[in-house]
């Protein structure tokens, strides 16, 4: 069957942006809950990471909210705060034409700021349970227009320990609402969680086709603990990869192996839970940007991230349980491409590598150690690729951005001026349209206005001169 995400009867502004971001044809998870999400089923879905599922709640979300709305009317939970921030990002990209104010919120991000925004109009808010269920307490996340929740990433929840939380807020929530819940595996405290908070609700499968071995080609190496980083760096000049993350047990070891590749002149960065926030943010685009070729992280970075062309990826220690073999390895083979898999096993982990072989359900090749003369001869071409900087790789709102300017007007809530005042007065300049004008952010002292379709410079220079609601703003290209 030729799909296509005409086949959802989407709205207008929704098709334009998923066009605008490069998403052709729906993939197998998106084209089994698009529709079914449309007409508001309870849904659960287990589906492999890197199978498209953010877009398969984001889509029809942003499709069903009511702009008019100014409160909440969805929430999607994240186990991770990176996770948080890309699912917000997918959102505001795939809402944009449709003006979907996305907000999210997590810890280690001032709360203050975040009660500010949340005053806002936000249609849809995403984030960790932690942080959710303090603005719930404190009063500062309204929930009474909420009709959908989303349960992202439900089994690493349960491994994070967030569980309790995220009955806590499900119990803050209006009985009456969609509930849509994904997860990679299905343990038993999930398919308990679901038999009590959801309705009637649809399960969908999705096979893991990301595991299998005509994608993923998985193998491993024998490796005491004095021999690992010698093995790390002879596999690394013979797989030569364009990206790679190399998975660590401890944030104590992600530091010792990222100090000795970043001596050895490895272009590497190092993410790991006791980065500030700030750090593990910038670190995370820059990865995906390109910036450097290997990401040395823990099990933080084994969620949430969706980086193309990712072609290798290392256990440089196995992973503390069999799922999380699954995620991690998830980071390659993403959107339809092959990867690799290697993992580093010491003879008293035999039996562990056994039962991740069994879960996965796929015999794991076992390779000898490079040969001194393979690593020699790979060693100029791989020294040449180090050298050179990694092509850098465009965001995928990027596209978007482009036609997009953020103006800044020095009046908000305390000069009464509201969103139809702007929307008012800029649709009066000959040329622009409703459709030219994107999300507009009210604030006490200042408003933001996206303008869309290129005609940015036109209303800038336009507004200098205009009035709103009789008062006349100063306005500029917004700097953020």
């Amino acid at each position: 069957m030729n799909r296509s995400f005409q086949q959802f009867n989407l709205g207008e502004d929704i098709v334009k942006a998923l066009k605008s971001l490069n998403y052709a044809k729906p993939t197998n998870v998106q084209a089994e809950v698009i529709p079914k999400a449309l007409v508001k089923n309870d849904i659960i879905v287990k589906s492999q990471t890197g199978s498209g599922k953010t877009a398969s709640f984001a889509v029809p979300l942003c499709e069903l909210v009511q702009w008019e709305e100014n409160k909440p009317q969805a929430l999607v939970l994240t186990p991770t705060r990176e996770l948080a921030a890309q699912v917000k990002d997918d959102m505001t990209n795939i809402g944009r034409y449709k003006r979907i104010k996305a907000t999210a919120i997590y810890g280690k991000q001032s709360f203050q700021k975040q009660k500010l925004e949340l005053k806002q109009k936000s249609h849809i808010v995403v984030g960790t349970p932690g942080r959710v269920l303090d603005h719930l307490e404190k009063g500062t996340l309204e929930v009474d227009k909420l009709e959908y929740l989303v349960i992202d990433e439900a089994d690493e929840m349960l491994n994070m320990g967030f569980i309790e939380q995220v009955e806590a807020i499900i119990q803050r929530l209006p009985k009456s609402r969609v509930t849509m819940m994904f997860s990679a595996t299905m343990p038993e405290d999930i398919k308990q969680l679901s038999n009590q908070y959801m309705i009637n609700p649809v399960f969908i499968e999705i096979e893991s086709g990301g595991l299998t071995a005509d994608r993923i080609e998985h193998v491993w190496y024998e490796a005491e603990e004095g021999e690992k980083f010698l093995l790390l760096k002879d596999i690394t000049v013979v797989e030569n990869p364009d990206s790679c993350i190399i998975f660590c047990a401890t944030q104590e070891e992600v530091e010792r192996v990222h100090r000795k590749l970043h001596r050895a002149g490895y272009p590497c960065g190092k993410l790991h839970g006791g980065l500030v926030q700030e750090d593990r943010f910038s670190v995370m685009n820059a990865f995906k940007r390109g910036e450097f070729r290997y990401l040395i992280a823990t099990d933080v970075a084994s969620r949430g991230i969706d980086i193309e062309d990712i072609s290798l990826v290392i256990n440089y220690d196995l992973p503390s349980d069999k799922e999380r073999y699954v995620h991690r390895i998830g980071r390659t083979a993403r959107a339809g491409k092959s990867g690799k898999a290697i993992t580093l096993i010491s003879n008293s982990e035999h039996h562990l590598l056994e039962e991740i072989e069994d879960f996965i359900g796929i015999k794991i090749t076992r390779a000898e150690a490079p040969e001194r003369d393979a690593v020699a001869r790979a060693e100029t071409s791989f020294l040449e690729k180090v050298k050179n900087r990694p092509t850098k790789k465009e965001d995928k709102g990027t596209k978007l951005e482009k036609n997009i300017k953020k103006l800044y007007f020095n009046g908000g809530k305390k000069k009464k001026v509201r969103a139809v005042d702007f929307v008012g007065t800029i649709c009066q300049i000959e040329g622009v349209t409703s459709e030219d004008i994107g999300i507009i952010t009210i604030q006490e002292n200042h408003t933001y206005v996206d303008i869309l379709n290129g005609k940015g410079p036109l209303v800038l220079k336009e507004m200098k001169n205009r009035t709103i609601k009789g008062k006349q703003l100063k306005v500029h290209e917004a700097r953020n």
